[in-house]
């Protein structure tokens, strides 16, 4: 028997539009390169407190902020494990896939769930948070997703959180499709957990969540009657890690961390409302030429995601097939349906470093070339055009 040498690393080299990861600005793989310290050095404290500093003013809050190990799923884990005990109840406004998870989770620690499920693909109306809270009472927490990635809305958080607060309960969010691309208001609009990724729209990298949490949050986690059943995921004991003392808790990911603090860093100087309305102006420009091919836009223009478009993938087109196309021969990612949508939508994410006019003419000029292919004839050059036009009204505020 031989061992086996592998070589060199490499992987092919990609332009990733889909619902994330995205492609990470080089600034950010050059932070992540650096030599790592201990993960209780001062030196690697002091990079802690640039990042909840940072993170406050992403989420507007005085809360406390931190970071999660884990993928976004690991600060939805955390919020549920941390704020509910057995027995709870909990109603969770479920609209997508990823709503479906927050419910799997929540029976999974043995609360009373309470799921609110209402239409993919379009808006929840405060009216039915209202009327569920009302017929159940000693609810202890609402979960919402504020940009459902499966589905490509937004929802009325500002207006659900209200609601919540005046039934008694905590409300907690799921922010990792919209921060960074989206308006996010935690303490005006009374937010009390909220969660979200750095690989959407911040341009960071996958496997950390980044969260922030209210005085009231924190408060309830303090004084639990026993303790969250995982102590990875405990809230209090990471904020204690995180906090002045920075008392030990796990091995942070080091480097991870350092590429995060690049990518807040990036947008801050950009400015948060420039990064959003860049993600506006790029997305407009793309659904216009999407409009051009003759695709649908399944969801409705007032709750839209700018950062990720949902397109219908047109009767008898195999969507599998013109994806592996696109990834073959154009190296272009976008992502497929997932849940009730799948097979039935594409979706292409235009988020943080990948929200730039580039690529909305090159992945609208492979769907030019690649839907022919497939028994969808759309002329040559319409939607580029239209993107063109588009983008030469409403010029991308680029950083």
């Amino acid at each position: 028997m031989t061992d086996y040498v592998p070589g060199p690393f490499t992987v092919p080299r990609r332009t990733l539009l889909g619902p994330g990861p995205l492609n990470i600005h080089p600034r950010v793989l050059r932070a992540m390169s650096t030599p790592i310290t201990g993960y209780l050095d001062k030196a690697y404290f002091a990079v802690l407190d640039d990042v909840a500093a940072m993170l406050r003013s992403v989420y507007r809050t005085s809360g406390r902020t931190m970071a999660v190990a884990g993928s976004g799923s690991a600060g939805m884990e955390a919020g549920l494990t941390s704020l509910l005990e057995s027995g709870d109840r909990v109603v969770i406004c479920s609209y997508g896939y990823f709503c479906e998870r927050m419910v799997s989770m929540a029976e999974r620690i043995g609360a009373q769930v309470v799921p609110l499920r209402t239409e993919w693909g379009r808006a929840m109306a405060p009216e039915a948070l209202e009327k569920v809270l009302a017929e159940n009472k000693g609810v202890r927490l609402v979960t919402a997703i504020h940009a459902e990635t499966s589905t490509g809305v937004l929802q009325p958080i500002e207006a659900l959180s209200k609601i919540a607060h005046r039934y008694g309960a905590l409300f907690m969010v799921d922010c990792v499709t919209s921060l960074g691309g989206a308006k996010i208001d935690f303490d005006g609009w009374g937010i009390d957990y909220a969660y979200s990724a750095p690989q959407k729209c911040l341009a960071g990298p996958p496997g950390v969540s980044l969260v922030a949490i209210s005085e009231n949050a924190m408060a309830a986690i303090r004084n639990r009657k026993r303790p969250p059943s995982s102590w990875c995921f405990d809230l209090g004991l990471i904020a204690d890690y995180w906090g002045p003392e920075h008392k030990h808790h796990h091995t942070s990911p080091i480097p991870l961390i350092f590429g995060v603090r690049e990518a807040l860093a990036m947008a801050l100087e950009e400015g948060i409302p420039k990064r959003i309305e860049r993600h506006a102006v790029v997305a407009e420009a793309f659904r216009e030429g999407v409009r051009a091919l003759g695709l649908r836009l399944p969801v409705p223009a007032d709750c839209r995601l700018n950062q990720l478009t949902v397109i219908g993938v047109p009767q008898g087109i195999d969507d599998q097939k013109v994806r592996q196309q696109l990834l073959d021969e154009y190296s272009i990612e976008i992502g497929r349906g997932l849940g009730q949508f799948q097979g039935k939508v594409w979706r292409v994410g235009l988020m943080g470093e990948a929200a730039q006019p580039q690529n909305v003419l090159a992945l609208l000029s492979a769907f030019e070339r690649v839907l022919p292919s497939h028994g969808y004839e759309v002329a040559s050059g319409v939607g580029v055009a239209a993107a063109s036009r588009a983008l030469a009204g409403s010029p991308v505020p680029i950083p």
